[in-house]
Formats: C-alpha cells, sequence, structure tokens
C-alpha cells in the first residue's frame, strides 16, 4: 500500500527558431542538439520501460513551439544533415584517436551513439517524434500537456485580458491539432501565475495547472498541508507546487545529482579543444567555435585538468543517486504522513532539455527512478495530476499568490534594465490589435485581408516569447534575441498599416506566411476582447 505519491514532470520546449531564408543558422541547433542528446534519448527510455512492462507515470509537457518544430518538414530534413555532419566527424575521430586507446573508446562510443540516432529517427519513426510520443501517451503511462502559444510570460503580459487568452487558447487549439483532444493540465511559462489567470485557463478546459513554492505558501490562505496537497482556485481549477527538496537534489548547482565528478562534463567539447584546421568543416562558418557534441571528459572538480569520461561509472554513478533519490523521497513521505489526512503528494517539476543535453546521463537517472517507483515495496506510487484529482480527494480552497520560478520568484528575470524596453512595445501592438479586431466586427474581411490579419497576429505571438527576455538578461546570444522582437514587430506594424490603409502587398505577405509559417489554423478575430452579455 502507497504512502505517499510521487509526480514528475518534464517541460519540454524551445523558442521558435526557423529560418528558411538562409541555407543554415546557427540558432536551429538549439533544436538539434535537443533532440539528439534529449528527446531521443527520452523515447529510448520510454521504450525500454515498456518492454520490460514497468508501469511508470509520467507527465511531458510539449510547448506549441516545440510541437510546430518537430513536425516542420524544412527542419527535420536539416536535422538530418546536422546528423550527417555529426556522423562524418566522429568517423574522424575514430581514426584520429587511434594511437590514444582511451580517447578512441568514446571516440567508437560517439560514432555508435550518432549512428543510432540516425537510424532511429530515420527509419524507426520516419522523422516524427509526435506519433513516437502519442503512442506512449495511449499506454496510459505518459501524460502529454502543453503550456502557451509561444511561452509568453503571462504575467507581465496580462495588462491585456486578450493577449493572454489569446496565448492560452492557442496553445491549447495547437495541442488539439497533434493529439486530437485537449489537455488537462497547463504549464504555466516559467511557472508564472497572477492572480485571475485561472479564469482564462478554466475558460479553456484547463483543470490544473503548476506554479513554484512560494506560490502555494503565500496564498490567500495558509495551506493545511504545505506543497504537498494541491489547492483549489476558486474556480475549481487546482494548482501544484513545485517540491522544493526533490528540486534542489536536481537542480542546485552545489548539492545537485548533475555535478557529481564523475558526470560527463558538458562545458569541454572538441569544437573548443582541437586544432582549427581540423575542426573548421564542424563549426559556426568554419571560423567561430562551437559545441560538436563530442566531448571525452567528466566533470572531475574545479581545481586541475579534467578526467577522462568513463561512460560504465557514470551509469553507475546515475542508478546510485536514482536510489538516493527515491530513499530520500521515502524519507520525505514517511515525515509527511504523520501529520497528514491523505497520502503526500511530492511534485518534482524540471526542465525536460536537462535530462541527456546538460545532465547526459540524466535519461538513465530518470530511467532507474521510475522502475525503483514502482517497486510496491517502497510505499510510493507514481502518478499525474490529474490522477491526484481523479483519486476524489477535497481540496482546499484559496487564491495562491502571484509568483514565477527563477531567480528570486517574482519576474525579476524577464523584466529588469536588459529587458524591460521590450514590454511597452509588446502592449502597444497587442493594444492595437486588440482594437482593430472589435471594429472590423462591423465590417467583411477579404481573403487577403483575413492573410494578413492571421499574419499580424502570428508576429504579435512570436514576439511575446519569454525567450527573448531571458536570453537578454541571461546574456547569451543578446544580438539575436534582440533581432527577433524587433523583426516580429516590425512585421506586425507593416502588416497592421497594410491592412488600415487597404494597401497589401500579397507578394511579402506570402513571404512572411513562409517565414513564420507557425499556427496554419489562427483566427485573427480570437484577438478580441470578450464582450459583455
Amino acid at each position: 500500500m502507497e504512502h505517499g505519491f510521487l509526480s514528475i514532470i518534464l517541460h519540454a520546449h524551445l523558442p521558435y527558431v526557423r529560418h528558411p531564408e538562409h541555407e543554415s543558422f546557427f540558432e536551429e541547433n538549439w533544436l538539434f542538439e535537443a533532440i539528439t542528446e534529449c528527446y531521443l534519448p527520452l523515447l529510448a527510455m520510454l521504450e525500454r520501460l515498456q518492454k520490460d512492462q514497468v508501469h511508470y507515470r509520467l507527465t511531458l509537457s510539449l510547448s506549441p513551439t516545440l510541437l510546430s518544430m518537430l513536425s516542420d518538414e524544412l527542419l527535420q530534413s536539416r536535422y538530418i544533415t546536422h546528423l550527417h555532419k555529426l556522423l562524418e566527424l566522429a568517423h574522424k575521430e575514430v581514426h584520429r584517436t587511434q594511437s590514444q586507446p582511451e580517447y578512441h573508446k568514446i571516440a567508437r562510443l560517439y560514432r555508435r551513439f550518432f549512428h543510432n540516432t540516425l537510424n532511429r529517427y530515420k527509419s524507426q519513426y520516419q522523422c516524427n517524434l509526435i506519433d513516437a510520443l502519442k503512442q506512449h501517451q495511449n499506454t496510459g503511462n505518459l501524460e502529454i500537456i502543453t503550456c502557451a502559444a509561444t511561452h509568453g510570460f503571462l504575467p507581465l503580459l496580462s495588462v491585456s485580458e486578450t493577449a493572454v487568452r489569446n496565448q492560452i487558447k492557442v496553445g491549447i487549439d495547437t495541442f488539439k491539432t497533434y493529439f486530437d483532444a485537449a489537455p488537462a493540465g497547463f504549464w504555466l511559462p516559467e511557472c508564472g501565475y497572477y492572480p485571475g489567470l485561472e479564469v482564462s485557463l478554466h475558460d479553456q478546459g484547463i483543470r490544473y495547472f503548476f506554479t513554484d513554492t512560494h506560490s502555494l505558501t503565500n496564498a490567500s490562505e495558509v495551506p493545511r498541508y504545505g506543497v504537498y496537497a494541491p489547492l483549489a482556485c476558486h474556480n475549481g481549477v487546482a494548482a501544484f507546487a513545485r517540491d522544493p527538496e526533490s528540486s534542489r537534489q536536481v537542480w542546485s548547482s552545489h548539492e545537485g545529482y548533475p555535478g557529481d565528478f564523475d558526470y560527463r562534463e558538458y562545458y569541454r567539447d572538441i569544437g573548443f579543444d582541437l586544432d582549427m584546421d581540423y575542426i573548421a568543416p564542424y563549426i559556426l562558418e568554419g571560423k567561430t567555435r562551437i559545441n560538436t557534441g563530442i566531448k571525452y571528459h567528466r566533470i572531475t572538480g574545479t581545481q586541475g585538468p579534467k578526467e577522462l569520461y568513463r561512460p560504465r561509472l557514470a551509469l553507475a554513478k546515475a542508478k546510485q543517486h536514482a536510489q538516493d533519490f527515491i530513499n530520500k523521497r521515502q524519507q520525505q513521505i514517511n515525515a509527511l504522513s504523520a501529520d497528514m489526512d491523505r497520502p503526500p503528494l511530492i511534485v518534482a517539476p524540471y526542465d525536460a532539455e536537462l535530462f541527456g543535453h546538460w545532465w547526459f546521463e540524466g535519461p538513465f537517472w530518470l530511467e532507474q527512478v521510475l522502475r525503483l517507483a514502482t517497486n510496491d515495496s517502497n510505499g510510493i506510487k507514481m502518478l499525474s495530476c490529474r490522477d491526484y484529482l481523479d483519486a476524489g480527494y477535497v481540496l482546499q480552497t484559496a487564491t495562491p499568490s502571484a509568483s514565477t520560478w527563477g531567480d528570486q520568484g517574482y519576474s525579476s528575470y524577464w523584466i529588469n534594465e536588459s529587458n524591460d524596453w521590450i514590454w511597452p512595445f509588446l502592449h502597444k501592438a497587442s493594444t492595437q490589435m486588440e482594437k482593430f479586431v472589435l471594429d472590423l466586427q462591423k465590417f467583411s474581411v477579404s481573403p487577403l485581408q483575413e492573410r494578413a490579419l492571421n499574419q499580424a497576429v502570428r508576429s504579435i505571438l512570436l514576439a511575446q516569447s519569454s525567450d527573448w527576455p531571458f536570453i537578454m538578461k541571461s546574456g547569451t546570444t543578446i544580438e539575436y534575441a534582440n533581432k527577433r522582437i524587433t523583426d516580429h514587430l516590425a512585421r506586425f506594424n507593416f502588416l497592421y498599416e497594410s491592412v488600415r490603409s487597404g494597401k497589401i502587398d500579397e507578394r511579402y505577405l506570402t513571404a512572411l506566411e513562409i517565414l513564420d509559417n507557425i499556427f496554419p489554423d489562427i483566427d485573427f478575430r480570437d484577438y478580441c476582447p470578450n464582450q459583455p452579455d
């Protein structure tokens, strides 16, 4: 009999990056790396569990932008080209390291890894990872949910109820297109919640969402069970909060598992280590060093040279860490159960891309956790948050507090001196679109005008992505993030003025539809304020 519940949630998201106007584009590698190191390894993990008849329960949130990119034929084709290039480099590495037995062994591992990746992507899945995930959803072991259309940061978009509602609606409509049903749960981008957001979620049929810990602990009423049971908002939508202990074990830079010295070192890559003449064909424009994905070293420590990566040692450590994770959940559940009239629920949400990309052994660790958690003797039962709601527990009613995850927990990563300039422009575009759509209700719209207006809404949505202010704050590809914001706003302004003036350049409109071909079924009429009955 279970003493407590464990719910693991992976949030898979990447910003919409697709550039058909270029023969290749560096930032598209974000998707290619995630497919290679995260999404395909996670699928392989699910297949092993299914083969061994392990009845796990896992929740996966897939953002609409990621779904759109995974299904895009141009990006699928470019990904195959990317894999062929990696295989070519891996073959060269096997040859180069012949006189270095320890390096040679790892080089052969990478060659095998890339070869298997290409074979699985092309032959086993026919480039369609979404259908592969649907098959696991159909087994009842995997629950798939979604989030806002372009991962818009809803607390700062909330000056316009229409902007928030449109992000949610388009996100859910996109999910329905791929999965033929509405999701029960919703991942709030950046776990960004503000009181009242549950109204828009309820209107779209959402039963539950996730927040960070302090959103529940600082709720309008003290939560009777802390974060170990959800709160019901006043309209019945349930809020589940992140458990800080299980989060710290994985996320903490000081005590988290991924920092163990035996795991593969992400930041030591041959793209930076080898001679420029040798590595030039595999880096950016033949001159800018970047990660290739081939890494020979383990984390080792902060002092001294890095030691060689030992894959078997790393997997043994992942297995050990999985047992430690389960042991600590057992201890946690035993301590909590004494003061609760129901089994405590531990909610453990993580970014999916941590598993495999940043933490190479992460998918194996997760697999071991899922296997261990299904052992009846440990007193833990894995479930999804929908399962918990279906169990019929009476929920305490209260309003969570405004909050986000990330630095300081209250939006500061998405509005600060590095990115605050963008928000007035986003709000202005949203207000203009709302008013225009409202005014157009009195007139008929031609097919060409409808295309232009739909494309204008796509431009607004793409500009609203939370990824761009995040990048500006983190200081990574700032120039690219600035350009994406300004380009999308410029496209919106052009389309808006074109429709207003009655002078639409159809050739340019077609070009924009090719560039930003996301959300093909979008309807600009949805960008209209709710009207009183």
